[in-house]
């Protein structure tokens, strides 16, 4: 049986924008009969129910997440409801927005679309961490967009042994190292010189930080294939972050293990937009914010 209509909404308070359109968007969906779930923090003050991001049981209730944001507010919400089968529907209201669904002023229209269940889903895989120390795993995560292995000393190179379905690859020391999803092509992997990879490619891009060797290069393999990754001597801190939360630290007699996780994120989808056209037209908006 389908669970019933009951959106969940993870709005980045910190914009003053996101902020201004809470009470618009309650108003609205009392006016269709759209039932809203907000953070418990604030629902208080809207007077809708609210739920806890960190309790899975509050929010399996969430039929669908509502994103009000940029990228980095999908990467927060997708590390809590993915696990639990959630759908994500991005609105933009940030700057670029490669992961979002609709632009602000679409909101009302698209949720009128979902109420009449006039939309699709697309999956996109994601990446798993795990981190062993002998037999005992320290540390589990998972990733939408990547993970990044980097010193704790910036000022330090980062040396680490790569080996992909046991198979030891080129090692390079390098600032660090990106193992990115074909939807996190677009994220810090392609600032660091990886390959644009269309995000149904099921794939892992390997991606060293500045590497100091002229044959270190991008690298892109079957998600499938597992990467295990261990520290070179001499040893320094190693840290590990999942869509750019630190989660955990690899030790000199650690290993990290990055393989295709067994949750997919569901993206809800309006409009068939053509990826090619869609990620053109963003890459060139972002390059206009930068130029003075």
């Amino acid at each position: 049986m389908e669970k019933e209509l009951q959106i969940g909404v993870f709005p980045n308070l910190p914009k003053e924008k996101v902020r201004a359109w809470l009470p618009r968007l309650v108003e609205f969906c009392r006016e269709e009969e759209i039932p809203l779930v907000f953070p418990r923090e604030i629902a208080g003050s809207f007077g809708v129910p609210g739920y806890d991001q960190e309790d899975p049981a509050s929010l399996s209730q969430l039929s669908l997440a509502l994103t009000l944001g940029g990228d980095g507010t999908i990467l927060r919400a997708a590390r809590y409801v993915t696990p639990l089968n959630i759908p994500l529907l991005g609105v933009n209201m940030g700057k670029l927005g490669f992961l979002t669904e609709v632009e602000a002023k679409d909101l009302f229209p698209t949720l009128l679309k979902v109420k009449k269940g006039a939309y699709t889903l697309e999956k996109r895989n994601m990446l798993q961490l795990t981190v062993w120390q002998g037999g005992k795993m320290t540390c589990k995560a998972h990733a939408l967009n990547d993970m990044v292995l980097e010193s704790s000393d910036r000022s330090r190179l980062t040396r680490l042994s790569l080996k992909v379905v046991g198979e030891p690859t080129a090692n390079a020391p390098s600032d660090g190292l990106i193992i990115a999803t074909a939807t996190g092509s677009t994220a810090y992997s392609l600032s660091a010189g990886g390959p644009v990879v269309h995000p149904s490619l099921q794939v892992s891009i390997i991606t060293p930080i500045c590497p100091h060797a002229l044959h270190a290069r991008p690298l892109v393999i079957p998600m499938e294939h597992p990467i295990e990754i261990t520290p070179r001597p001499p040893y320094e801190t190693i840290l590990i972050s999942a869509d750019g939360m630190t989660v955990s630290n690899l030790a000199w007699n650690q290993r990290a293990l990055i393989e295709k996780s067994p949750n997919d994120a569901r993206f809800v989808r309006i409009n068939p937009l053509s990826y090619y056209t869609t990620w053109q037209d963003r890459m060139l908006k972002n390059e206009g914010q930068t130029i003075l």
